[in-house]
């Protein structure tokens, strides 16, 4: 059997997928820096980065499958750049390797918030169409979007069999760097002073790792596959966490307006007293104004995805994240 080719997979969700795939079939990882599986025979590393056409072209040589997973999650203006470049160019770098190498199928493993996304309170499906007028300000989606298109337009023109996977946020056990969980262990720092006033599909990423593997196994080429589960307001996402952990949730859930002046004037007058405001910052609080609500329908009957009860993974989370910190 020849082996499949993970990018990204020191990640919170790469992780997960190795886990899955490492019992059933040899794996292969493009990794910049060393691995967890160095030395271990099931997984060959490769050392190199997604940008760089030579690192990928040698990590794609005899591979079966890749499963894209590489990328950068930040909320921060001076990392634009760096998001274009890991998201689209390694995107087109994926793409150029897997078409040399004649590989059997490529999921590219994108966002929900691409296509499933609004201002009310709508559920969306595959269909819905891109968002670039809810998400145009946001380097993070912009770039997805544009990877998803450019992985499609591979498929389009030169044949290659895509699939794009797109999970919702990214909870339960594992996230090392809370790149994906880091706003609940804001909430049990007590750093969330207010309610949003939007919502959110939120999904274990154990399950995700399920749902990509469904994708490269029964995903049809050309398509895409919204990975959801609970569509909640972040109010009751917050409120139950609160059940769960004991931390006592805010009472006031005041207008995007409000809340983007009330932090202003925040971190405006921390610095004054000798404190640092460790609040949600604007960008946080206006994408936590939308509703990010999507339908999972396709996956669960195409694929065999199955989400877990919400419940259990937010229980997890927390649990993750508490014996993280008293680890460490």
């Amino acid at each position: 059997m020849k082996p499949a080719l993970i990018t990204g997979a020191t990640g919170f969700l790469g992780k997960h997928l190795v886990a899955r795939l490492k019992p059933e079939q040899p794996l292969r990882v493009l990794s910049r820096a060393p691995s967890p599986w160095d030395g271990d025979p099931a997984v060959e590393t490769v050392r190199g980065d997604i940008t760089s056409r030579e690192d990928v072209a040698r990590a794609m040589h005899g591979v079966g499958g890749v499963y894209h997973l590489a990328g950068i999650v930040s909320r921060d203006p001076k990392d634009n750049g760096l998001l274009y470049r890991a998201h689209v160019e390694g995107t087109r770098n994926i793409c150029e390797a897997a078409r040399t190498a004649g590989v059997e199928k490529v999921v590219v493993v994108s966002s929900s918030g691409t296509v499933a996304v609004s201002a009310e309170p709508v559920v969306h499906n595959e269909e819905s169409g891109y968002k670039h007028d809810v998400v145009g300000r946001w380097a993070y989606y912009l770039s997805k979007i544009y990877a998803e298109k450019l992985a499609f337009a591979y498929g389009l023109e030169f044949g290659l069999p895509v699939v794009s996977a797109n999970p919702a946020l990214l909870l339960g056990p594992g996230d090392e760097h809370n790149s994906s969980t880091g706003d609940v262990a804001m909430f049990l720092d007590g750093e969330i002073l207010a309610l949003p006033c939007g919502g959110m599909s939120f999904v274990d990423a154990r399950d995700v790792a399920g749902g990509i593997v469904g994708a490269m196994r029964r995903g049809r080429p050309g398509e895409r596959y919204l990975l959801g589960g609970a569509n909640w307001t972040f109010r009751r996402i917050i409120e139950k966490v609160s059940e769960i952990s004991g931390v006592r949730p805010p009472k006031m859930q005041p207008s995007l307006g409000l809340s983007l002046a009330s932090a202003r004037i925040l971190r405006h007058i921390f610095p004054l007293i000798g404190k640092k405001f460790e609040g949600l910052d604007d960008d946080t609080i206006r994408m936590a104004a939308l509703f990010w609500y999507c339908d999972s329908s396709k996956a669960i009957a195409e694929l065999g995805f199955t989400p877990r009860d919400p419940i259990e993974t937010l229980r997890d989370t927390v649990e993750d994240i508490r014996r993280r910190r008293r680890s460490s």
